[in-house]
């Protein structure tokens, strides 16, 4: 698809689904499973009323975000006009309507394409409410943002990536995929200067900036993640452990749950390796490869995480979108396994999620079927990656031009 033949009716299926999540979010229609806009109007403003006192929640272990998470929670005070859930719901709305917009411009052009654009239309509604009832599409704005600018402006790439990282953490895998040479060098240490200035900042503009590291550090195997299904499984032949709530998130206790967390953050660590390899022997860096090794590189962290919560979909579905707006990407179809992966996030939760917290055949069958999906995703994105950079053979300088370059160019 080109961008001029299908910008309009993506623009009005986006208006549609929005308005309908719209309706959702601020409650005038009424969906079954628990309230997911709670944690807006409770925990986001709780913090809200604490970071205006000038510190951090320091004292609160669901607090496990960077510094700059602060930002995404004060900024509903940009609309005093409404209430505090109101307002954070409509900058998320403009948040969505922002990516939407880069995903338009960036597809314009006889090697770009809209399907970008159509993957970011469909995938924020098959997450249903919780994508705008969290602040993750504010930061996979920023994360969208960083990729679409880096193809021609690394040190824009760098400075977004770390203020996207200083949100939440991840967007700082978007840097994985630069080209060796010059591009690498001002998008890595524009990024590390950022980086550090800010954190500078956060740390002598409030106490406690910091905190969310030690916070982190305990987490356990919640309910939806990929080591999870050990522990739902084993429910069924009468395994003794139970779920609680735990730092914020619905988490299995008991029995073997250490050995288990342990192995998961021992696959984090194998995904770092072979992402660290793929960087050292890749030697064709295209116009595509940063937004296609970024997305890779945020499914391997993802699938192998101890938590997996739902609107972690949303920063795939914004990576696999700026993926699919080059023509040259083949994430093609890890990214419609993670739209589907979408779909059945929504059904599990919070559709679903009785059926996820007490492990019955309509819970694990769900859990299986989407991090299934996401282990699928994972192989097949990580397969292509590869082949199309480390055991394609590099062109020619002179035949390359500006959409794919040897990894030894400047």
């Amino acid at each position: 698809m080109t961008g001029s033949s299908s910008a309009q009716p993506a623009f009005v299926v986006w208006a549609l689904t929005r308005a309908l999540l719209l309706l959702c979010v601020i409650k005038v229609i009424t969906l079954p499973g628990p309230d997911v806009t709670s944690d807006v109007s409770v925990i986001y403003q709780g913090w809200y009323d604490v970071l205006r006192s000038g510190s951090y929640p320091q004292s609160d272990v669901t607090w496990q975000y960077p510094p700059l998470a602060a930002l995404a929670i004060l900024s509903p005070a940009l609309l005093p006009f409404l209430d505090y859930a109101s307002a954070f719901f409509v900058l998320a709305f403009l948040c969505d309507a922002l990516v939407l917009g880069l995903l338009l411009y960036a597809g314009r052009g006889t090697a770009r394409r809209t399907a970008g654009a159509w993957v970011w239309v469909a995938g924020v509604p098959l997450l249903g409410t919780t994508a705008y009832a969290r602040y993750d599409v504010m930061v996979t704005a920023v994360a969208v943002a960083a990729l679409l600018a880096g193809v021609r402006h690394p040190r824009v790439l760098g400075a977004l990536a770390a203020v996207g990282a200083l949100l939440k953490v991840w967007p700082a895998l978007v840097l994985a995929g630069t080209a060796r040479g010059r591009r690498t060098r001002l998008a890595w240490t524009t990024a590390a200067g950022t980086a550090l200035g800010l954190l500078v900042l956060c740390a002598l503009a409030a106490p406690g900036a910091l905190a969310f590291l030690g916070f982190q550090r305990d987490r356990g195997t919640e309910v939806e993640s990929l080591g999870a299904l050990v522990f739902h499984v084993a429910r069924q032949f009468g395994w003794q452990g139970r779920v609680e709530l735990h730092y914020g998130s619905l988490e299995f206790l008991g029995p073997h749950v250490p050995l288990v967390s342990t192995l998961a953050l021992g696959l984090s660590v194998v995904a770092f390796g072979w992402l660290l390899v793929w960087r050292l022997k890749a030697r064709t860096f295209g116009v595509s490869t940063p937004a296609d090794a970024a997305f890779t590189a945020v499914l391997l962290f993802t699938t192998t995480s101890r938590v997996i919560s739902p609107q972690y979909m949303l920063w795939l579905v914004g990576l696999a979108a700026v993926c699919l707006v080059f023509r040259e990407s083949r994430m093609t179809l890890p990214a419609c396994l993670v739209l589907a992966a979408t779909g059945v996030t929504q059904l599990e939760f919070p559709l679903g999620f009785v059926h996820v917290v007490t492990s019955d055949a309509t819970g694990v069958t769900l859990m299986f079927l989407r991090n299934g999906l996401l282990v699928a995703a994972t192989l097949i994105a990580g397969g292509r990656l590869w082949r199309d950079t480390v055991t394609r053979p590099a062109p020619e300088v002179s035949r390359a031009g500006p959409e794919r370059t040897p990894a030894s160019a400047p």
